[in-house]
């Protein structure tokens, strides 16, 4: 198994399309199964549709069912953090994709988005791995 393990900053922006570095991955690799993984307790992995406007829909989607208040029993860290521990419930810390002739068999408009609403911790490791079969 191919396994790397990539860091990221999501200061700028909670929702960060890392296909492109998940492809560059890829480069050389034949047949098999991709895995990504988030090895967070605030973080997920959605595949969906970028440039469009769907990031902006999602972010406001987990702002409505993920509010940053005083709600929450686990209260460590910023006014609502609880929330951020909450999140990997709906956006799961991995992903599986095949993976024909180096390339991942998503659709056309799918990407690999790494989401993390926590601003406490926004370095975030995300592993690749590589099992070719």
């Amino acid at each position: 198994m191919k396994s790397e393990l990539y860091t990221y900053d999501t200061t700028a922006s909670p929702l960060l399309d890392i296909s492109t570095d998940v492809q560059q991955f890829l480069a050389g690799a034949s047949d098999g199964v991709l895995n990504v993984f988030v090895p967070h307790a605030t973080a997920g992995l959605a595949i969906m549709e970028t440039g469009a406007g769907s990031e902006a829909d999602l972010e406001a989607t987990l702002d409505r069912l993920l509010p940053r208040d005083d709600r929450w029993t686990h209260r460590h860290g910023s006014p609502g953090h609880g929330a951020d521990h909450v999140l990997p419930a709906f956006i799961s810390p991995s992903v599986s994709i095949p993976v024909v002739d180096g390339h991942m068999q998503l659709g056309t408009w799918q990407s690999i988005v790494l989401v993390d609403l926590n601003r406490d911790n926004p370095q975030r490791k995300v592993r690749f791995s590589f099992l070719e079969g």
